[in-house]
């Protein structure tokens, strides 16, 4: 979906949505998650994501990943451009069951970062906080980490799941938590 109200692949199907930072790995998120290494395209430039891409999953459910937001080599009058798709896509969705919101472990969260989970608790949407790229840190400070992102962002630490599309370490617990997403009720009417 490249606009707000465009095309889109009609679905009954709950939808469970991906969003972050531009280079925050949801690509690679996706593909370790679905064990398959082209699931979502994965590209060494941030940003290439630009309109809403869905996946249907064992035909049970919908996997939408939402373009990333704030990164400094795509124009604001684009990264504007695309904030309707997105709010438009998360407020509208009536099939939507839920949120995961990926942050990198290794730097705070930013405005942006922080701006988007207070739209989604405005909203009401369940939300889990993916920590992307836990393999860049030491087992000890990831924990540590984890830990103080969790507090500063006032989250519950079962709402937050280490995760590395490399090792695969969170693989499961994310994988979990997306099955109990995907058997909430929808959160809004059609």
């Amino acid at each position: 979906m490249a606009e707000p109200g465009g095309w889109r692949p009609p679905t009954a199907l709950p939808e469970v949505a991906f969003v972050g930072r531009s280079n925050v790995g949801k690509s690679s998120l996706l593909n370790r998650l679905v064990r398959r290494r082209a699931f979502a395209r994965v590209s060494r430039t941030p940003g290439r994501t630009r309109e809403i891409n869905f996946f249907r999953v064992n035909d049970a459910f919908v996997l939408a990943d939402l373009p990333g937001y704030g990164y400094a080599r795509i124009s604001k009058a684009r990264q504007a451009a695309w904030r309707p798709l997105i709010e438009g896509y998360l407020s509208g969705t009536s099939t939507l069951r839920g949120t995961v919101l990926l942050l990198d472990i290794r730097h705070d969260p930013t405005g942006d970062d922080r701006a988007m989970l207070d739209y989604l608790a405005a909203l009401g949407t369940p939300t889990v906080v993916a920590l992307t790229k836990v393999d860049k840190l030491s087992a000890r400070i990831a924990g540590e980490r984890a830990a103080s992102l969790s507090q500063a962002l006032r989250l519950d630490s079962d709402q937050v799941i280490p995760f590395s599309a490399e090792t695969g370490v969170g693989r499961d617990e994310l994988a979990s938590a997306l099955v109990a997403l995907v058997s909430l009720p929808a959160a809004r009417a059609p």
